[in-house]
């Protein structure tokens, strides 16, 4: 019997490694990869290693910290946009908490100033692991977890 964590349309959700805690997601299963909105992301030499260099969130967000981060491991991925155009972003393994649990997620890093939620959730990411009901919303925030079993 399998089992899967039932997740909302939207939530908060903690990112430890990025310091940054209630950043509100949105469920998207319309999109493969989950992002997250970055600005300054640009690629920076040192040591003759490629290193990628940004900051979560931008200056006009209440949860922005002005954190400046510096990826050894990323990759550039071809992504379709929710416009239909392909472009090249970032991508970068870090950690998600969601429901107390911590799990492993591949972000792309794409400028998202001015869309309401700064992270979107994939099916890549939500496969295997959660059932979006797109008629509830906040379940992991309001410690409300719950499970279906098929």
């Amino acid at each position: 019997m399998l089992s899967r964590i039932v997740i909302g349309r939207e939530d908060l959700a903690d990112f430890p490694l990025l310091h940054l805690e209630g950043i509100e997601v949105k469920t998207d299963t319309g999109a493969y990869t989950s992002s997250f909105h970055c600005h300054n992301i640009e690629i920076i030499t040192e040591n003759d290693q490629d290193r990628l260099k940004c900051h979560f969130l931008d200056p006009q967000h209440p949860k922005y910290h002005d954190k400046e981060f510096l990826f050894d491991t990323f990759e550039l991925k071809k992504v379709k946009s929710s416009n239909g155009q392909l472009e090249e972003r970032y991508s970068i393994t870090t950690q998600i908490q969601l429901f107390g649990e911590l799990f492993p997620i591949e972000l792309t890093l794409t400028e998202r100033g001015t869309m309401k939620f700064p992270v979107l959730l994939g099916r890549r990411f939500l496969s295997k692991r959660f059932v979006v009901d797109s008629s509830l919303k906040n379940l992991s925030s309001k410690g409300k977890r719950k499970t279906i079993s098929y």
